[in-house]
């Protein structure tokens, strides 16, 4: 599994899962990649699809197939349980 976190630093809501991701990626090994919303913009609205909303977060199988998309905020354990659910 790969997640994929699309955020912004003018963001609030990427602000707020800053600390949350980095409690979950000192517990969990992760294989997650960022991009800033801000650079990517015309990359990540033509390969996934995304409109202005952040953060994103998108769970792909390792043939790059969505399997769940998260927009906005999340709290730490409903997080913790979709990566569980995804965990191989």
């Amino acid at each position: 599994m790969k997640i994929i976190k699309i955020g912004s630093t003018w963001c609030s809501a990427c602000i707020v899962m800053k600390p949350i991701w980095e409690k979950i990626e000192k517990e969990i090994n992760l294989n997650t990649i960022y991009y800033d919303f801000d650079i990517y913009e015309d990359m990540l609205k033509e390969k996934y699809h995304i409109g202005d909303k952040l953060p994103i977060i998108i769970f792909e199988d390792d043939n790059e197939k969505e399997l769940e998309r998260i927009v906005g905020e999340i709290k730490l354990e409903k997080l913790k349980e979709i990566i569980r659910k995804y965990q191989s």
